[in-house]
This record gives structure tokens, sequence and C-alpha cells, in this order.
């Protein structure tokens, strides 16, 4: 059988600080699929995408990319990862830090260019990065992270602070780069973009408690919404937990001990 994950996790174990995150979970992402990764505040998300990307410390388990380990030299230009946080210089134009992380990654100022446009902030390309909006600033860290047409995009709340119209372009573009073949993970609190994934991870206690589709999750919990279709599958699992492994227990004292 041919394997068709972009990202494959197993038995993943983190700990941080004195809070077990994950305690053994496993998850599948398909390629050239949007994967949407729902979840309450606290639950993991972060921690997730940043495995995924290869910058979390883990305590166990594995995390495969395209078929190598979670931050390989080999995926540095294949994998892109966009923080909530604007991952940018605020003293300088837009087009300097497109031009600046366009050399990081091997790309050219064309490349710059074309990214600018994805995300809509050709006219703005002069704008000093630190007068421009929160919404903004967000989408020049995006634009940052589509450059040099990685394979994966991993994105942490990227439509963060947007209004209704930049949201809907920017799942435009999401849609464009995953019929393209990009596969794209982008964890979300807004309900209603669930909608627009191919599918859809909920999260919750550091376990996976649904993995659909938006049709099948309607279907399933016989909701008319994105937003209490979650709010029916959070209510069953808290009165019948599922997944493939209990919710993280507390850490021993040995545990904490040793760290993370």
């Amino acid at each position: 059988m041919v394997n068709n994950s972009a990202v494959e996790v197993r038995g993943l174990h983190v700990v941080r600080g004195r809070a077990r995150v994950f305690d053994g979970l496993d998850v599948d992402i398909a390629s050239g699929r949007i994967t949407g990764l729902l979840v309450p505040s606290g639950c993991g998300k972060t921690t997730l995408l940043r495995a995924i990307v290869g910058v979390q410390k883990v305590r166990g388990g594995s995390v495969s990319v395209l078929g190598m380990p979670a931050g390989s030299r080999w995926l540095r230009r294949r994998v892109a990862y966009s923080t909530q946080s604007a991952a940018v210089y605020d003293d300088i134009s837009v087009r300097a830090n497109l031009h600046y992380f366009a050399r990081l990654v091997g790309t050219d100022r064309r490349d710059a260019d074309r990214v600018l446009d994805v995300v809509g902030l050709a006219s703005h390309a002069a704008t000093r990065v630190g007068d421009l909006s929160g919404g903004q600033r967000g989408r020049v860290s995006l634009a940052t992270a589509l450059l040099g047409a990685p394979d994966v995009v991993v994105l942490d709340e990227p439509t963060a602070g947007l209004d209704p119209v930049l949201r809907a372009e920017l799942w435009n573009t999401f849609r464009r780069l995953a019929e393209t073949g990009t596969t794209l993970i982008i964890s979300s609190h807004v309900m209603d973009e669930a909608a627009r994934c191919d599918r859809l991870l909920l999260m919750r206690e550091g376990r996976i408690i649904a993995d659909t589709t938006p049709n099948a999750l309607l279907a399933d919990t016989g909701a008319s919404d994105a937003e209490d279709a979650f709010l029916r599958i959070v209510q069953r699992d808290a009165a019948h937990p599922v997944g493939s492994v209990s919710a993280p227990a507390p850490l021993t004292r040995r545990e904490r001990r040793s760290g993370s």
C-alpha cells in the first residue's frame, strides 16, 4: 500500500514544565490536503505543531515529515512554519523583510514579490512593518512561510485578528496551494473555518477526540454548524473519553526531578 501521509506521529510523549502534554499520541496527516486542527486553548495545539516542524523537545515517540525525522536538515526548505506571533522585523519594510528571508531559504526577489501578491500586501511593500496593523503583520509573517514553495506549510492561527473579507481571501489562497499539492496544517479557534478544511482533527487534553471531515462531523453529531458540533464532541468525550491513550497522567516525582 502506498503511504500518502505527509506527517506521521507515533507514540509522542511531551512534557512541558510539570505538565504532561502528550502521553502516546498517534496521528497521520495526509499529503496535499488542508488539515484543520481545532482545539480549546491549552490543549497542546502549539506543542503538536512545534513537534511537526522539529523544534519541540520530546520525551519519547517519533514524528516524521515527508519520510524524514521532523527537524532534519533535509526538511529545512521543504517545511515552513508560521507562528501565532509575527516573526518579522518591525524596523524595516515589508519588502526588505521578504528579501532577507528569501535569501535565507535560497530563493530570489521575484519569489518575494510573488508571496506579497499571495497575501495581498503588494500595496504595502514599502511600509515599515512596525507601522502595520496586527493583522497585516501576521500576513507578512505568513508570506515569509510561503517563500520557496515549501511542500508542507504549518500555520498556527494564521487568520487571527483579520476581518471576514481577508480571512476568506487567505482561505482561498490556502485552497489554491492545496490544489498544487502543498500540505497545509492549520490551527484555528474560528469554528466556521472548519468547513474550509479537507480533514479535521479535534483535540482535547492531549488526545485526538475526533478525526473526521466537515460533512462527517455534522452528520455524526446532528449539529447544524461546526461550533455546535465541536461542543457536542467535547461533551461526548467528557462523558466517555476516546482516543488511543487515556488523558495525560500527572507527572511522577521522579519525572518532575528529571525535567523535560
